[in-house]
């Protein structure tokens, strides 16, 4: 019988933070069936993070597990500022919002400065993770003043939401750019952008790192769903960040938005991940809530690639049983779950992909997972040197495991993310002989196939042009 590293399709991204930043946590956060460390630059220094990228390298490298390291670039996020006291709102009275150091007493202060000049009379603010709604009356600059719609009790430095307001903030802070510097200093596998609201923001990123990292899109944003597919072909992965996302959005609209995010991905052939309390409760109770058990597992029956855990492990009572929970729900979610199908690929929608007709790496995808279920394959093999393979025939949900294989320790490390993937990495030249004869060693040592099996091999070949897979070939091991 496989071992469950072996049998889980779905992978688990968990945030390491005071309750976990120890070498011999994030090495059980990892055992426990982690397959991405997420660095939260919102929170720590630099020193702290270096700390945590190097033990869950040491960690991942004794336990001979792909692991893939994200860092979540804060943003452009607004908040309110430090007040003396909390400040009590009451429903219908006038309050005035101005820029931190410019309020006076009785004022919320406001870290972004241009507020004043992106809102306008009607306007929703929204306080607290929408707990407090303010609607715009006067527009002063640089005094924005306010109705309360909501009220409450208003503490120092909480989020402050804009719902249909263009935010003329630039996508990348200098606080992101002194993140970014260190992350690209330190090697990380993906960089996180937060509060994606154009593809122009994606771009922005990319031109800055070159060919380093992938970048995940988080979406966030109700701007950002409206852009959703040109926000997909820009990026490499996107994040369904529910936290932010239900706060622009009324609640009920998160779930459909979820869900249509989800087959958008996958259409264009990009990971996803599913985030924001998933587990909340047990950040407290060693137990979770039945509907957070429900939450995952329909996130995983939607099609996400992984599910994240954020203060879960990040500040935790229980961050080692949360990641074990998710284990659980993704090992029983895929028991009863069927694959092979994946997302429809009829020309009307490959159309979408704005390229008039079916891509080619489509087809051959397509025509790979076809081969594997007539064959009864016990599994596919992608040979990768970017890693667009591998993604490309996960987005198929096949029924087999799919071995990515690369020379490349970036690209083994990445496919870490990707659902249904096992990395496997091969140093050393890339030829189609020398990565078959490696994914055949591995298949055999970890139990996935046996001598005389038949599998499919599709690849891109030459090797050094991504995006290049145009080649399908049955391999007797």
């Amino acid at each position: 019988m496989l071992e469950a590293r072996f049998r889980m399709r779905s992978k688990v991204v968990a945030t390491v933070g005071p309750a976990t930043a120890a070498p011999d946590r994030i090495r059980a956060l990892i055992a426990a069936g982690v397959d991405v460390i997420r660095i939260n630059f919102a929170h720590g220094t630099h020193e702290e993070h270096a700390r945590v990228i190097q033990w869950a390298r040491e960690a991942a490298d004794a336990l001979n597990k792909p692991l893939a390291i994200l860092a979540d670039l804060a943003g452009p996020k607004i908040r309110t500022g430090t007040l003396q006291d909390p400040l009590q709102l009451d429903e219908g009275a006038l309050v005035v919002l101005a820029p931190e150091g410019m309020a006076q007493p009785g004022e919320i202060p406001a870290t972004y400065a241009d507020l004043a000049r992106d809102v306008s009379p009607g306007s929703r603010i929204l306080l607290d993770d929408g707990r407090m709604e303010l609607r715009v009356e006067e527009v002063r600059p640089p005094h924005t003043v306010c109705r309360v719609v909501r009220g409450g009790l208003l503490r120092s430095n909480k989020g402050m939401n804009l719902p249909g307001v263009h935010v003329s903030a630039p996508s990348l802070t200098e606080k992101d750019l002194a993140d970014l510097a260190f992350a690209l200093d330190a090697g990380v596998d993906y960089i996180g952008l937060s509060f994606v609201r154009h593809p122009d923001d994606v771009a922005e990123l990319r031109a800055r790192i070159g060919a380093g990292p992938l970048i995940v899109a988080k979406i966030e944003k109700d701007v950002a769903l409206e852009n959703i597919e040109d926000i997909l072909a820009e990026a490499d992965a996107v994040m369904v960040a529910r936290g932010d996302l239900g706060v622009e959005l009324p609640f009920e609209k998160v779930p459909a938005a979820q869900k249509r995010i989800i087959q958008l991905a996958k259409l264009y052939a990009r990971p996803v991940i599913t985030a924001t309390q998933m587990l909340e409760s047990m950040m407290e109770s060693a137990r979770p809530t039945r509907a957070e058990v429900s939450d995952v597992a329909n996130a995983l029956l939607d099609g996400t690639d992984a599910v994240m855990l954020s203060g879960e492990t990040a500040a935790g009572r229980y961050p080692i049983q949360a990641v074990e929970v998710m284990v659980r729900i993704a090992n029983e979610i895929e028991r009863v779950q069927s694959y092979g199908e994946g997302p429809s690929r009829d020309p009307a929608m490959m159309r979408r992909l704005r390229t008039g007709a079916t891509p080619t790496e489509h087809a051959i995808a397509a025509a790979t997972v076809e081969a594997a279920r007539l064959l009864g394959a016990p599994a596919i093999v992608t040979l990768t040197r970017s890693g667009f393979t591998s993604r490309l025939v996960s987005s198929y949900r096949p029924p087999v495991p799919i071995l990515g294989v690369s020379n490349q320790l970036t690209t083994y490390r990445q496919l870490a993310l990707v659902w249904g993937v096992h990395p496997v990495h091969c140093p050393g030249e890339a030829t189609f002989d020398s990565l078959v004869a490696c994914a055949r060693q591995y298949l055999i040592t970890h139990g996935l196939a046996n001598p005389g099996d038949r599998v499919v091999v599709t690849a891109g070949i030459p090797f050094d042009v991504r995006g290049t897979t145009n080649t399908l070939r049955v391999v007797q091991l």
